[in-house]
């Protein structure tokens, strides 16, 4: 290969013309197709349907020199055209099979169309509820995201040998989730313990998991963008963990460098991200423009050039593009995938299992299933685009099911709906953005009228499913707009009230929490939404999710996770002291706690047992609790197990998840749940710059949620 054959494989183009119309003659359109055919692009991004694929991939393997392919990416993120819930919704499943499930019927779908590489999954960890991409994610808790991570890339990835599978790319390298104040791209300052601990897990998970290529991230990270880390690239990703993938760029991000104050210009930019370790440049142009005159210059060896692209074509051989370069180009398998009716029933499945029941006084719920007046209010509910929520730009608009037309489908009740509020006015062409609605209340006498003849009402309200993803970070975490004076107006003259939530992150609900007896949280569910709410709310499906992020009572408490350290003034015991942790205006304890989540039934913990109060290297202890479903019906339950390190060379959190297990009971029957401690379970990234299990005293929960528990002591020697 020549220079710049070589670095043309280290380039990716956003897809730059209309492949079915004329060829580009001018301008940078044209200058990309000319780098196109002398073979120096590696990768395409946003080209999607077989026919379009087909003939990018035709112009490479046909009039290039060396024939090599394409690789064709796209961020299918939870679904192509069949759309599953958003990932922070089916983290809230604890279903790691579903969840993988979800993956695969996302990759089978979006690699019949052409598209062989997906820009997921996300794997940051975030505690801030105000970060738009929040939703893109699993939460908060690095063991609970590890798994995740780890069904997601087995999800997609599958076996490369089948065109049914795709890479997968876990992103974002690293830090992201931990911007300031909660700002898309903003600075990420963090101590070496919490990037050990909490950030890289789920990246290294994925590595075990054999994940194929890795994203860096638009932040910086204690002073360096992460683009041009080679702390992050190099040492950890390539080094310690020999990692054989390729890293490609977020978009732009190599040529963001000149932002941050980084790099003078584009060609120092391209010098610092390739000797970092950043394998692929993602529509900075950088790469192709400036990398052989850099190695003629010396400033970039020639062996970074060879290293990378040896990264870039291991992966396409491993995916079979050389054996076949048209191995996803099938016109006949697209129109039979798309849409498939078995998918729709996986993802209404997802769906299901991602809702999450936050409260039901006085058994509100579930809803008769005739003879009632329903009143239904909130222009979400009768919303088929917004469900899909952000990051679905495979899918087309309308395409889910509402929550009006999920109840309708249940002809017992009589139902009437009003709209009462729009949550967002107006709409912009990029990236699908809305605007909240402040203003208009003009629905709401409508609404009031609706509510005050029914038996029961069902509030759909919450964010609309492009206020949350990339840019999108709100300060303000409430219910969006005008919703909340409509909750209180409706709640006057009719208090029997299920409030269904459709959000992309926690909100902060106190009001609907003192005052609402029927709560649900339904996030963006995907194309199956309103099915999957109707069937929840009736009683068809009984609730089985947990939360896999602190919901907080303010916006005033983010940061909030349950995983916080204990401070040296955690709770004074005397009761007029103000010299402790604590706000003056607000309690320390979220709204709703981190794996949280109730059920129609109900589940009474018992004899929490250890067969030892000590193990020492190479042993392990037992660990039993008795579990009884003392509903009425037949429910999950997602039992949890935590420890607490409670002396550490870094100091620990006053409780980390380390296991979980979902059981499913019959009325009145039991179940003993058994979880193993050893001495894996209880390292961490220690002071002395390695992962080990420090001898010391711990305690063990296991319970519910992270705050109802019981407890035991232990030792390890």
């Amino acid at each position: 290969m020549t220079l710049e054959e070589k670095i043309g494989q280290m380039n990716q183009y956003n897809g730059f013309f209309d492949v079915t119309g004329p060829v580009p003659k001018n301008g940078s359109a044209a200058q990309k197709y000319e780098n196109l055919k002398k073979g120096w692009v590696g990768a395409m991004l946003n080209v999607k349907g077989v026919k379009e694929v087909r003939v990018l991939q035709k112009i490479t393997v046909e009039e290039t020199r060396l024939k090599i392919p394409l690789l064709f990416g796209f961020d299918v993120v939870h679904g192509y055209k069949t759309i599953s819930p958003i990932p922070l919704a089916e983290a809230a499943s604890w279903d790691l099979e579903a969840i993988e499930k979800s993956a695969q019927i996302a990759a089978e779908e979006a690699s019949s169309t052409g598209i062989n590489w997906t820009f997921a999954p996300m794997v940051d960890i975030t505690r801030d509820a105000r970060w738009g991409r929040v939703m893109e994610g699993a939460g908060e808790d690095p063991f609970l995201g590890s798994k995740i991570a780890i069904a997601r890339v087995k999800g997609f990835q599958g076996d490369l040998t089948s065109n049914k599978n795709i890479l997968a790319c876990t992103k974002h390298f690293a830090g992201y989730g931990f911007a300031e104040s909660g700002r898309d791209y903003n600075t990420v300052i963090t101590s070496d313990d919490v990037l050990q601990n909490v950030i890289l897990p789920p990246f290294k998970a994925t590595i075990d998991a054999n994940v194929k290529t890795f994203m860096n991230s638009f932040n910086e990270l204690n002073g360096i963008p992460a683009t041009g880390s080679s702390f992050l690239q190099r040492d950890i990703l390539k080094g310690n963990w020999k990692f054989q993938g390729f890293v490609v760029s977020d978009w732009g991000s190599v040529n963001e460098m000149i932002a941050h104050g980084y790099a003078k210009n584009s060609k120092q930019a391209a010098e610092i991200a390739a000797n970092a370790g950043s394998d692929m440049d993602m529509e900075s142009y950088a790469y192709v423009e400036n990398l052989a005159q850099l190695v003629k210059e010396g400033k970039v060896k020639e062996t970074i050039i060879d290293d990378a692209v040896k990264r870039i074509l291991r992966v396409k051989f491993e995916l079979g593009l050389f054996e076949n370069p048209y191995k996803y180009c099938d016109e006949v398998r697209e129109k039979e995938t798309i849409g498939k009716e078995e998918f729709h029933k996986d993802v209404l499945d997802i769906a299901k299992k991602s809702i999450v029941l936050l409260k039901n006084e006085n058994e509100l719920l579930p809803i008769p299933k005739e003879g009632k007046k329903i009143a239904v209010i909130g222009a979400l509910a009768n919303d088929k685009t917004s469900p899909l929520g952000s990051w679905r730009i495979g899918a087309d608009d309308e395409t889910a099911v509402s929550v009006l037309e999920g109840l309708k489908k249940y002809t017992g009740n009589q139902i009437t709906y009003a709209k009462g509020v729009d949550v967002a006015v107006g709409r912009t062409q990029f990236m699908w953005e809305t605007k909240i609605n402040m203003t208009d209340k003009s629905g709401f006498p409508e609404a009031i009228k609706t509510a005050k003849n029914a038996d029961v009402v069902i509030m759909v309200l919450g964010e609309h499913g492009l206020q949350s993803g990339e840019g999108r970070s709100r300060a303000d975490i409430t219910l969006p707009g005008v919703q909340q004076e409509l909750l209180e107006e409706i709640y006057k003259v009719n208090p029997n009230i299920v409030l269904v939530l459709n959000n992309g992150r926690p909100l902060a609900i106190p009001w609907a929490d003192k005052h609402i007896p029927a709560i649900v949280e339904a996030w963006h569910l995907g194309t199956e939404s309103g099915n999957a709410i109707a069937e929840v709310l009736y009683g068809d499906y009984n609730p089985s999710g947990k939360l896999p992020i602190t919901f907080p009572r303010n916006v005033g408490q983010v940061p909030i996770y349950y995983n916080h350290k204990n401070t040296g003034r955690p709770i004074m015991n005397e009761p007029e002291s103000v010299f402790w942790s604590h706000y003056i205006d607000e309690k320390n304890t979220p709204l709703y706690p981190f794996g949280y989540g109730l059920s129609y039934s109900k589940f009474e913990y018992s004899n929490l047992t250890l067969n030892s109060n000590s193990f020492s290297k190479n042993g392990k202890i037992e660990v039993s609790v008795d579990v009884k479903n003392t509903g009425k019906v037949k429910g999950k339950e997602v039992v949890q197990l935590y420890i607490r390190d409670l002396l550490g060379s870094y100091t620990r959190p006053v409780k980390e998840l380390k296991g979980f297990e979902m059981i499913d009971l019959e009325p009145n029957q039991s179940q003993k749940v058994k979880f193993t401690i050893d001495e894996k379970m209880i390292e961490y990234y220690t002071a002395n710059a390695k992962w080990e299990a420090e001898p010391g005293d711990f305690k063990v929960f296991v319970g519910t949620n992270s705050a109802d528990v019981l407890e035991k002591d232990f030792q390890f020697k």
